[in-house]
C-alpha cells in the first residue's frame, strides 16, 4: 500500500504564506496524533557549517516548533558532532556555529541540545538486526526522546547522491563512532608531517591503541575501537579518517542507522523535507554552490522512504538550471543526482531502507 506524502509548492500570497503551509503540512501529516502533552520532542535539524547558507531557515524551524508546542510537546533542536575535524567537531563549537547561523532560542523558540554529548561519544546502542549491522550507536538524546521530528534540507550529496530524511536520521542522529562505522572499515591514520607528538590523542584513547614512536603518534589498527576521539582532540588535524567505504555500503549502513534513530517511537515520528536551494553538495561544507533546480516546495510524511522518493522524483521532474554543477539531465525527467555525481547509485539508500522495513517507495502525492 502506498504511503501518503503531502506537498506544498512555493507559491504564497496574502491569504497563505509559507509559514501557514508548514503548519498545514504538519497537521495533515498527523502531528496531533504523533505528539502528546508532555512529550520531549527531538527536532532533528542540520545547524549548517559556518560559511554555508542553504540549511533550513531558522524562522521556518520556529513554525514547526510552534506546532509541536501547540500539541503540548516540549521540543528541543538537536544535531550531532561531525566525524571530521572542523567547525562542528564538538558541542561547544557546534552550538556556537548554530547560534551564529540563527538557531538562537530567541529565533527558534526551543533550546539547543547536541544529541551525542560534549565530544560526540554519548550514545545508546539500539538493536536494528539489519542486513549489515545488528546494533547501532544512536545519539543518546535522540534515543531517549519521546518523539522525533526531522526537518531535512533536500539536496545533492557527493556520497549518497542526495541527502534527505534518511541521511538526516542515519548520519545525523548517530554518534561519532556511528559515523566512523558508516564511512570507514579501518582505523584512522596519522599524517606524520602534521604530528607534533603532543600526546593528546594518547590521553583521549580509552583502548591503548596509540603510541608515540620515533617522535610521531601511531595507531594500532588491531586495538582501535573506531570511536574516533583522537580525531577530535588533535590540535593539528594530523589524525585523519580513511574514507574507504564503498558508497553503496555507506548508504545501506546509513539506512540501518536511520532505523535505529526511530526505533521505539515509530508512531511518534514526523518528517519534513524542504526542497529549497537544492545545492550540489552537503550543507557540511563552508560554502554553498548555486542550486541545480529552482525551489520546488516542502513535503511531509510519516514514512521517510516514501518522503525521500517523492522528493527525488520532484527534483528529477524539474527543469535543471544552466551554469551550475549540473552537467547532464537538465530536461524534466532527467536524473539530476547523477547529473552532478555520475558514479553514485542513489537509489540504493531507498531500496535498502524499504527492504529493512523503514517504509515503502510507493507513495501518493497529495498537493495542499
Amino acid at each position: 500500500m502506498p504511503s501518503t506524502v503531502y506537498f506544498a509548492d512555493m507559491r504564497a500570497g496574502h491569504k497563505e504564506n509559507l509559514f501557514a503551509k508548514i503548519s498545514k503540512l504538519m497537521l495533515l501529516a498527523g502531528v496531533k496524533e504523533r505528539i502528546a502533552a508532555g512529550d520531549l520532542v527531538a527536532v532533528k535539524v542540520h545547524f549548517g557549517e559556518r560559511g554555508n547558507h542553504t540549511f533550513i531557515r531558522p524562522i521556518f524551524v520556529r513554525r514547526a516548533v510552534d506546532e509541536i508546542k501547540g500539541c503540548g510537546g516540549r521540543p528541543f533542536l538537536t544535531d550531532s558532532s561531525t566525524l571530521y575535524p572542523g567547525e562542528r567537531k564538538e558541542a561547544v563549537s557546534a552550538l556556537s556555529c548554530a547560534i551564529e547561523n540563527g538557531f538562537a532560542y530567541a529565533v527558534v523558540g526551543a533550546p539547543l541540545i547536541m544529541c551525542d554529548g560534549l565530544r560526540g561519544n554519548a550514545a545508546t546502542m539500539v538493536e536494528v538486526n539489519g542486513e549489515i549491522l545488528k546494533q547501532v550507536p544512536i545519539g543518546s538524546e535522540v534515543a531517549e526522546a519521546d518523539a522525533l521530528v526531522a526537518l531535512s534540507h533536500f539536496k545533492c550529496h557527493e556520497l549518497t547522491g542526495f541527502g534527505g530524511t534518511l541521511k538526516n536520521l542515519g548520519m545525523g542522529c548517530s554518534s561519532r563512532e556511528g559515523k566512523m562505522t558508516q564511512h570507514s572499515t579501518v582505523a584512522p591514520k596519522v599524517a606524520e608531517k602534521y604530528c607534533t607528538a603532543c600526546g593528546l590523542c594518547l590521553k583521549a584513547c580509552a583502548h591503548d591503541a596509540i603510541a608515540i614512536i620515533e617522535g610521531k603518534a601511531q595507531i594500532d589498527p588491531t586495538a582501535c575501537a573506531g570511536c574516533s576521539r583522537c580525531i577530535t582532540v588533535c590540535p593539528t588535524k594530523a589524525v585523519q579518517i580513511q574514507w574507504n567505504e564503498a558508497a553503496d555500503l555507506v548508504m545501506k549502513k546509513m539506512a540501518e542507522f536511520a532505523k535505529g534513530a526511530v526505533a521505539g517511537k515509530e508512531r511518534k515520528t514526523l518528517f519534513l523535507n524542504f526542497i529549497t536551494q537544492v545545492s550540489p553538495a552537503c550543507d557540511c561544507y563552508g560554502h554553498a554552490d548555486a542550486p541545480i533546480v529552482n525551489d520546488i516546495g516542502i513535503c511531509a510524511s510519516t514514512d521517510p522512504v516514501a518522503l525521500d522518493q517523492a522528493c527525488a522524483d520532484l527534483v528529477n521532474n524539474a527543469q535543471g538550471n544552466q551554469n551550475t554543477a549540473l552537467e547532464s539531465g537538465h530536461e524534466p525527467g532527467g536524473d539530476k543526482f547523477r547529473g552532478v555525481h555520475p558514479d553514485i547509485d542513489w537509489e540504493v539508500q531507498l531500496e535498502h531502507a524499504e527492504k529493512i522495513g523503514m517504509g515503502t517507495r510507493e507513495y501518493e502525492l497529495v498537493r495542499v
